[in-house]
């Protein structure tokens, strides 16, 4: 076979998804098995505190958040001895200073050092950490009941809203999560540490390095954090420890980096804290069964993408598909984009439904032939003409659609108006997407069912784009998996599985109804005559 035959785009994909696999796979080897220190060939930076040695833990809070803040202005709220092997969880209340209840911050001060050792003026055998217990961040937005007299707006946990919700307060981290790396293992002083440590190493004067303390802020969501008002007059604080390894202290670190990476590219704190739900409470397995389903996720929304414009692309009639499901498509997406936009939905979720939703216009566009023409300054759409083929297509569509609208309408009003009386909203506008995007979540599937009556009556699939099928079903099968893991609506997690039936009836009638290769397709050609052109050709080139 001819080397040009094998440069297309979907293998260029291919390969470079299977390097970047291996890639990662190394470095996530290298970043779990760090070189050790050879004493005999290299002067070693070894830890200052051994495996045995127990430690001295002291939790401070204080207005100030500068190391080495004096005594007289910290509170304790912890102390504690222990060995770095060790775990304890231990709930303690925190009282508020008055600036802190005025939208104010607090600071918790985190020393380590052997027993006996500890020093907050002279932290030459201390490690020394500072990390906020409050967090300013935007309220939830309120809502209101669009038919009572009552315009009081409620926050999302019922109360009263008396102040603007555009404005940043200060808000309660409930939870304090440290780890001591309790990996004891020497770094070699010619080729470094590790550089995710940078920040969270320091070092003796006799060059051994001090009980390496880190604080785990991505197990922070925004879904935790706790309004301060003026009557907060203490707030729970649960202070969690345990032990952490030396390579998942670098991945976490490089975590946090990565995120803070995607706030600096205008990301928001809604939109990293979905990031954090997937890396929250998870073991190391379920970590790399998340990049893995992650990557292939992204390689099949690729390869969907790239077949599914190939095959409109080509297209030059609608014989055999409905036209309506595609119409219906492109208005499902948009009311869908524009309700995640109302929710206020992670990028990551809202980027690839507005990207889809462009698609489905441009395949409208295509499907009805629509043409844009100008009658002086005024523009007009203009729909092409269907065929025979079309013709008979279209009237087996409006055959399928016919009862199913009967169903849908009522049903959808039903629901507009109980939602109307029995819910609350942000804004008319607010109720009218809700309505819209429950009707396209709860019956969607019911747009989809003209195509399977279509393929039913034709005794045929030869005519859909089979490639995109496929790559769409393991998307969607993996979108399963992934409505469990990012914070999404309900609505939205619940149509993720409402695609899986139609996906297995595809299958189903791609089995039953196999593809005649005599057959012409829409374009007038059979597989066996395209075969056997191809033939012809490449024995003419080797004459």
């Amino acid at each position: 076979m001819n080397v040009r035959d094998w440069i297309s785009l979907t293998n260029i994909a291919l390969a470079v998804f299977f390097l970047y696999f291996l890639n990662a796979f190394y470095t996530f080897y290298v970043m779990f098995n760090p070189e050790s220190c050879q004493p005999s060939k290299d002067t070693c930076l070894a830890p200052y505190v051994g495996p045995q040695d127990r430690l001295e833990l002291h939790v401070y809070v204080s207005k100030k958040n500068s190391v080495g803040t004096s005594i007289s202005d910290m509170k304790e709220i912890l102390s504690r001895n222990l060995l770095a092997s060790e775990s304890f969880s231990t709930p303690v209340n925190v009282s508020l200073p008055l600036s802190t209840r005025r939208n104010g911050s607090l600071f918790a001060h985190i020393l380590v050092a052997k027993v006996g050792q500890l020093n907050i003026r002279n932290q030459q055998y201390t490690s020394y950490r500072v990390v906020p217990l409050t967090q300013w961040t935007v309220r939830k937005a309120a809502t209101i009941s669009l038919l009572s007299a009552d315009s009081n707006k409620t926050t999302g946990n019922g109360s009263k809203q008396d102040v603007r919700s555009d404005l940043p307060v200060s808000h309660w981290r409930p939870k304090l999560t440290m780890h001591i790396m309790a990996t004891h293992m020497s770094f070699s002083a010619t080729k470094g540490y590790p550089g995710e440590l940078r920040d969270h190493i320091r070092f003796t004067n006799d060059y051994k390095y001090l009980p390496v303390v880190y604080v785990d802020e991505l197990s922070i969501m925004m879904r935790h954090l706790q309004p301060i008002d003026l009557d907060s007059q203490e707030m729970p604080l649960e202070i969690r420890y345990s032990p952490i390894s030396i390579g998942m202290l670098r991945m976490w670190v490089s975590m946090h980096n990565s995120l803070h990476t995607l706030k600096g590219l205008g990301f928001s704190d809604h939109d990293v804290d979905e990031v954090k739900g997937i890396f929250v409470d998870t073991n190391l397995y379920f970590l790399a069964l998340t990049f893995i389903v992650s990557a292939f996720h992204l390689l099949f929304d690729f390869l969907a993408f790239k077949n599914d414009i190939s095959f409109w692309k080509k297209r030059e009639n609608m014989a055999g598909l409905s036209s309506r499901t595609v119409a219906w498509r492109c208005f499902s997406q948009v009311v869908i984009f524009l309700y995640l936009l109302d929710e206020r939905t992670s990028l990551l979720v809202t980027i690839p439904a507005g990207i889809a939703m462009l698609i489905e216009v441009w395949k409208v566009r295509k499907a009805f032939k629509i043409q844009l023409q100008w009658s002086g300054v005024v523009p007009r759409l203009k729909l092409g003409d269907m065929s025979d083929v079309e013709k008979e297509t279209e009237k087996l569509d409006t055959e399928a659609m016919k009862y199913l609208l009967y169903i849908l309408y009522p049903i959808v009003a039903l629901g507009a108006v109980y939602s109307l009386v029995y819910m609350q909203y942000r804004s008319w506008y607010s109720w009218i997407v809700h309505t819209l995007v429950n009707g396209v979540y709860a019956f969607g599937f019911i747009f989809m069912l003209p195509q399977l009556f279509l393929n039913h009556k034709l005794k045929s699939v030869a005519h859909l784009p089979w490639k995109v099928f496929m790559y769409k079903a393991f998307n969607t099968f993996i979108d399963d998996v992934f409505a469990f893991i990012i914070t999404m609506p309900t609505s939205h997690r619940l149509a993720c599985f409402r695609d899986d039936i139609v996906f297995v009836v595809f299958l189903y009638q791609r089995w039953l109804y196999p593809v005649d290769m005599s057959r012409a397709n829409e374009f007038g050609v059979s597989y066996d005559d395209d075969k056997l052109n191809t033939g012809k050709k490449k024995g003419k080139k080797q004459d």
